[in-house]
């Protein structure tokens, strides 16, 4: 299948690269990628989401052909960025599904602008990712280091990223996710780290009112199945899938990934 080519999206907040897929009226879907990826990791999904959906994809702020502005961030930056790119498409309102940094900005965007989302999935991600003291020194080891540290990341982000058992069978997709988070400006990388370093949401998931699906990997070490369920024991109604996967589990499950985002989102009854 052929898809949209990137466009750079002018918005309030600067040019953002974004495509769109499936038909202009269906309802909006707006994935969020994970720290060190482009809105490419998403190629395994807009075939299966784009039948039913308007699906738009962006790369997130200092990440791909985004803006790469003056950091540290915050995941408030991130969320106002979401609602930018809705803003700029004439989106009032949308379904949203993010993986990691992604997930986690739509905890925040969930808390803070529910009224601008029909539903969120929050995959593979947590409230409170990591520790405030390693993000830091991740964020200061890449400022220092630049291309070299990002390359470093890449040579290691298999281990982080997928189970054993993947990288030895898709050892060209493996190489491809390498080769985005290596392409990644450091400036831009490092910022997003210390917006990781600086948030917790775990005391405000509670006025979180919208329809929420969270999606675990049972082999994920980063953001754990543990995480998962304190999320959902957090947000009433909140669902539950887990999937046979390490952290990026779209790309390695893709089939049970599509099949538990599509399915929760065919539950609601006011998607548009």
């Amino acid at each position: 299948m052929s898809f949209s080519p990137p466009v750079s999206l002018e918005t309030a907040r600067g040019t953002f690269r974004v495509t769109v897929d499936g038909a202009s009226d269906a309802p909006a879907l707006i994935l969020s990628n994970s720290l060190g990826t482009t809105l490419e990791m998403w190629d395994p999904q807009v075939a299966a989401f784009s039948a039913h959906y308007r699906v738009v994809r962006y790369d997130a702020r200092g990440h791909g052909g985004s803006p790469v502005t003056p950091g540290p961030y915050t995941v408030a930056d991130l969320g106002q960025d979401v609602l930018a790119v809705l803003d700029a498409l004439g989106i009032a309102r949308a379904a949203f599904c993010g993986i990691s940094l992604g997930g986690h900005t739509g905890l925040w965007l969930g808390i803070h602008a529910g009224s601008r989302f029909n539903a969120i999935a929050v995959c593979n991600s947590a409230a409170k990712i990591g520790t405030a003291q390693a993000w830091s020194e991740r964020a200061s080891m890449v400022r220092e280091g630049g291309l070299s540290s990002m390359q470093s990341l890449a040579a290691s982000s298999p281990g982080r990223w997928f189970s054993v058992d993947f990288v030895q069978a898709q050892p060209d997709l493996v190489q491809e996710a390498q080769a985005w988070i290596a392409g990644i400006a450091p400036q831009g990388y490092a910022a997003c780290c210390e917006a990781l370093a600086s948030s917790d949401l775990r005391d405000q998931l509670g006025r979180i009112a919208l329809p929420t699906l969270l999606v675990a990997g049972q082999r994920d070490p980063v953001t754990t199945v543990a995480d998962a369920q304190e999320i959902q024991a957090s947000i009433p109604g909140a669902a539950l899938a887990m999937v046979a996967a390490s952290h990026l589990s779209n790309l390695e499950a893709p089939e049970a990934f599509n099949q538990a985002v599509l399915r929760f989102l065919s539950t609601l009854r006011h998607v548009a």
